[in-house]
């Protein structure tokens, strides 16, 4: 298991949270475990995200471990605790948090992580200083593109441009750790398909995720074949395909 950062903005979007949610799910679907400041936005996305894919994730604290900061965010506080998960702070019971304790506190962030992931934010995000700790910590930082019209896009390209690895599925973030991308999920376990050869599909994903080409050759099904049956496969809702790379729902 690789424990992997994941923050952002606090005035998260629509494509914010939909990037979020997929790159935790998938993160975690390969065994991560993920890491994050339970911040309202993309840290409270990511925590949900993670529970709801049956992972573990650990959240770091501005105060003391017995305050729940925000106070909307109770509910999740109690469900990374109930489920396994870890509540963790450098202060001490009764603390409240304070203007300078979030930016101190992104450094355990980093710290507790292999990896750091910035979805959406803009360029004073505090999500960038986790990637500055990262950074100079020698610990890999992964920024997701989005929208070059939106302010919420600028802090992920400024990470870009200092040498942060710009990823579009949690595949790639996956090869720089050295971890495979094996789908984990018990229903994809169970699945059965219609046909045989949607069986040999399921049968394959379920080890790991594979492109089209790899595909083709472990099932010995001629191309021409494989993608119509595929296509129907993802309108059935079984497959899903993130830049070229197909992978069981």
């Amino acid at each position: 298991e690789k424990a992997v950062a994941v923050g952002g903005t606090r005035k998260i979007t629509s494509y914010g949270r939909q990037v979020t949610e997929m790159f935790t799910q998938e993160l975690v679907d390969a065994g991560c475990i993920i890491v994050s400041g339970l911040a309202l936005g993309v840290d409270a996305v990511a925590h949900k995200a993670t529970l709801d894919a049956g992972g573990k994730t650990i959240a770091v604290l501005g105060c003391g471990i017995d305050c729940c900061y925000p106070s909307t965010n109770s509910r999740l506080y109690d469900d990374i605790i109930a489920k396994g998960g870890a509540i963790v702070s450098e202060y001490g019971l009764g603390v409240p948090p304070n203007q300078g304790s979030f930016p101190s506190r992104n450094r355990i962030i980093a710290g507790l992580s292999q990896g750091v992931l910035v979805t959406e934010g803009a360029v004073d995000s505090g999500s960038l200083i986790t990637a500055k700790d990262a950074f100079e910590n020698n610990r890999p930082v992964f920024a997701v593109p989005g929208p070059i019209t939106s302010t919420l896009s600028k802090g992920p390209y400024e990470l870009i441009q200092k040498g942060g690895r710009l990823v579009t599925n949690a595949h790639q973030i996956l090869d720089a750790l050295g971890m495979s991308a094996k789908a984990q999920k018990r229903k994809s376990a169970t699945m059965i398909g219609d046909t045989e050869e949607e069986q040999a599909i399921i049968d394959l994903l379920v080890e790991q995720e594979m492109e089209f080409d790899e595909i083709v050759k472990k099932t010995k099904i001629p191309s021409s074949q494989i993608g119509g049956i595929l296509s129907l496969m993802e309108m059935k809702g079984m497959v899903k395909v993130s830049d070229g790379v197909f992978c069981l729902v």
